[in-house]
């Protein structure tokens, strides 16, 4: 269970990193105070770089986010903010990257483990419903091939009988 595992490690590095960002955020909501830092927020372009592609494992389709990270470059002037501002940005920027790479790695989970799941049915399936099913039909079979076999080996001792008689009368 490599992919869960991964996953806990993921969101309790999530978990941290949210609650240092927000504090971050808080101190610089105090600083610079929160109409400009709601100001700056709206000066942050539109992330474009994530794209979704899908590989196949096991023949249950995996989607693989690729995320160019942003180089850094601050759509604010330095003059005007404090320091809590870019270490908030920052704290921010590696919860981006770390939800991208849990949400990959969840998902990947879930998938296979239903597609484990929906295995398990079928193998259910055959071993409790169609196995013993076609156990009874090759039972069924072997017995009336045995019952002719035995009908079959007593007309040949009648016919040899018959024979032996227009011989031997």
């Amino acid at each position: 269970m490599d992919l869960i595992d991964e996953a806990r490690t993921i969101q309790e590095e999530i978990d941290t990193t949210f609650t240092y960002a927000y504090e971050c955020l808080q101190r610089a909501n105090i600083e610079n105070g929160i109409s400009n830092v709601e100001m700056l927020a709206y000066t942050v372009p539109i992330e474009n770089s994530i794209t979704i592609q899908t590989r196949s494992i096991m023949g249950t389709e995996i989607p693989h986010v690729k995320y160019m990270p942003d180089a850094g470059k601050p759509t604010y002037s330095f003059s005007t903010t404090r320091e809590s501002i870019d270490k908030a940005r920052e704290a921010f920027r590696k919860v981006k990257d770390l939800t991208v790479k849990l949400s990959m790695v969840e998902n990947a989970a879930y998938r296979l483990a239903g597609n484990i799941k929906k295995t398990q049915k079928r193998a259910n399936a055959l071993q409790n419903i169609t196995i013993p099913m076609y156990t009874s039909l090759v039972y069924t079979i072997t017995n009336a091939l045995e019952e002719k076999e035995r009908e079959e080996f007593t007309r040949l001792k009648v016919i040899k009988r018959m024979k032996t008689k227009k011989q031997g009368g």
